[in-house]
């Protein structure tokens, strides 16, 4: 299974908007496909077993969604030039077994024209701690509320083609 993760809890995010292309993508290539929006984070999960203890509804989100995925997407926003604090913690608060030996692939999102690139590096680096094995290509979606219709679709044919193209390398990586 791959499961893609939208690393932000913001609603109505453009971030969970490429992460819906992404899963019609994979869909579309016979893979199964999980999807986790951080907004389905239970509210206990700032204040409550962030070290040790975690809710029952937090497990069940592990249990049903990292643990069976062999391939993960994180799709990472930039935010003050990294990734969102929400996707740290997220990482922190699972039992770092769980990660290992995972395959991982990034996609950069920004408002910006870097495309979170520093951010990715960040994320790299702490997914390299985590035993996960990441993926060399990472698409850069800059300027991304330029590249969505009307819907809300991405619709910029190249980022279309870098995602299509990753999926498809990332599926055998």
């Amino acid at each position: 299974m791959m499961t893609i993760i939208s690393g932000t809890n913001r609603p109505e995010s453009n971030t969970y908007k490429v992460l819906e292309y992404c899963a019609k993508t994979a869909t579309d290539q016979g893979i199964e496909v999980g999807v986790l929006d951080l907004q389905e984070l239970p509210s206990s999960f700032l204040s409550e077993g962030i070290y040790g203890n975690p809710s029952d509804s937090f497990s069940q989100i592990l249990e049903k969604k990292i643990a069976p995925a062999s391939h993960i997407i994180f799709i990472a926003p930039e935010y003050n030039g990294s990734f969102p604090g929400i996707l740290k913690l997220f990482l922190d608060t699972a039992p770092p077994n769980l990660w290992k030996g995972k395959k991982a692939a990034l996609i950069g999102v920004a408002t910006g024209r870097s495309g979170n690139q520093r951010g990715l590096d960040h994320l790299t680096a702490v997914l390299h701690y985590l035993q996960m094995e990441v993926y060399s290509q990472k698409p850069l979606l800059s300027s991304i509320h330029l590249h969505l219709n009307e819907e809300g679709r991405v619709s910029n044919q190249e980022y279309k083609i870098l995602i299509d193209n990753q999926i498809s390398g990332f599926k055998n990586f």
